[in-house]
């Protein structure tokens, strides 16, 4: 059964194309500012912050996979440009051989530690300053109402 589209309303269309304006400009932004500054990608930082984000600083390939939503070919091909750089190391899982974790290594660290700082600046500057407290409330239940979306929806 074809059904026809339920279109966009003007101002739907407007919210709409304003919001991936936002992202592709905001992004395109964060990645030349990481870039001069710190010398990262943005996928870079992403992987990182992601393995920061956790004590041991490593994760299964598959687990940090999903912390940054990535196929795994993309992961993989980022992981090895990161190993040649000294930012991250790969070691095979001790309880199953087809596994492997990803780990910061020191450079990656103190990498990531010099980049922060600078790119909370960047953030900071970008939007959060340009925001009320109310307004940045909203963007975060409008941000968390459309992720929890997501997570729901098959993919």
């Amino acid at each position: 059964m074809n059904e026809t589209p339920q279109w966009l309303s003007p101002a739907e269309q407007h919210a709409w194309r304003n919001f991936v304006r936002l992202h592709q400009k905001l992004r395109a932004r964060m990645e030349r500012d990481l870039q001069a500054h710190a010398k990262l990608s943005g996928a870079d930082f992403e992987i990182l912050v992601a393995l920061t984000d956790v004590p041991a600083g490593r994760l299964r390939f598959q687990d940090l996979g999903r912390a940054v939503d990535w196929e795994q070919s993309r992961l993989s091909h980022q992981i090895a440009r990161m190993i040649k750089r000294g930012l991250v190391v790969r070691e095979e899982c001790a309880e199953d051989a087809r596994r492997a974790f990803v780990v910061i290594t020191p450079a990656g660290r103190k990498t990531i530690e010099a980049a922060a700082p600078h790119h909370v600046a960047t953030v900071r500057r970008l939007v959060i300053d340009a925001l009320s407290p109310d307004e940045l409330a909203t963007l975060a239940r409008i941000s968390n109402r459309i992720l929890e979306q997501l997570d729901e929806a098959p993919p």
